[in-house]
């Protein structure tokens, strides 16, 4: 009977023994895949880590497919929204010229036919050689040389400085000195005489109010973002670009003096903007320096 309680109790402490040698293997297995799943999470981030990185920049790589496909079929959108531009205002021209001048001849006072004379040939001038100077015109470029270069950003496409106001144009492939959209560009340059400012009002009225606030459709994105990233700090955003709206319209018009007013707008003048894209000096239309801060 006693030899029979001694085996039992054996058997049990072996069977005790057993579970909890079990037991602690079971536990060591779990841990070491706890480890190895920390240390490959570990691994992976640290190889996909950018400080940088935000919900804008995975976006943009999500989209980074459709703006390929966007860059090989737009390239050849300019050749054809120029060829429709000339077509359309040829066609224009040749509708007044044939069906309304003759008609403006026999209805109108010799007054009212001089007027119509010389207001529309003045805005078919106006029209044809700005826009061939929108066309034709380089939008500047960041010098090849890098040595003396300054740039406040690297261009993730160029590889290269980005000087202030620069962004990469996927039409041209190149970065662009004040950047703006080629479209808007072109479309503007026809917005100097009225009657095609009639067809492109909206567009008109919205690079107006850029103007006003001396910058272009990208940078307002741009600004927008910062003004609220400082509003949330309790400081105020400042445009370094603006000089105010009335000094904001005589730079981007070129009036450096009140001369200018009539060879500079109201007649056609191949003058260069202020600046050289690359360094932002006082212009001399302006006549009281602001802050170059960007908050205060």
């Amino acid at each position: 009977m006693r030899s029979r309680q001694r085996m039992f109790a054996a058997v049990m402490r072996l069977l005790l023994k057993c579970l909890r040698l079990g037991r602690r293997r079971r536990f060591k297995l779990v841990r070491q895949a706890e480890q190895l799943w920390h240390y490959g999470h570990l691994c992976l981030r640290s190889l996909l880590y950018n400080s940088f990185t935000n919900g804008d920049v995975v976006l943009d790589s999500l989209f980074e497919p459709v703006y390929w496909l966007v860059d090989h079929v737009t390239r050849w959108f300019g050749v054809v929204f120029v060829a429709l531009v000339i077509g359309l205002t040829s066609s224009i021209v040749a509708i007044v010229y044939i069906c309304l001048l003759p008609l403006i001849l026999q209805t109108y006072t010799p007054a009212w036919i001089c007027w119509h004379l010389a207001y529309g040939h003045w805005n078919l001038i106006m029209i044809v050689f700005h826009y061939y100077m929108a066309i034709t015109t380089s939008p500047g470029h960041p010098p090849q040389t890098k040595d003396d270069l300054t740039g406040v950003s690297v261009c993730r496409k160029c590889i290269a400085p980005k000087p202030a106001r620069t962004h990469h144009c996927s039409i041209c492939n190149r970065c662009v000195l004040k950047m703006d959209h080629h479209c808007l560009r072109n479309l503007l340059s026809l917005a100097v005489p009225s009657s095609v400012a009639l067809a492109l009002g909206a567009l008109t009225l919205w690079h107006a109010a850029l103007i006003t606030r001396g910058e272009t459709s990208i940078e307002r994105h741009i600004n927008k973002k910062e003004r609220q990233r400082l509003q949330k700090k309790g400081k105020v955003f400042r445009n370094p670009y603006s000089y105010g709206s009335w000094d904001n319209w005589k730079v981007f018009l070129g009036v450096d003096m009140p001369r200018h007013w009539l060879t500079r707008v109201l007649l056609p003048s191949p003058h260069l903007p202020h600046g050289t894209g690359l360094s932002w000096d006082l212009p001399p239309c302006v006549t009281e320096q602001h802050s170059p801060l960007l908050a205060i």
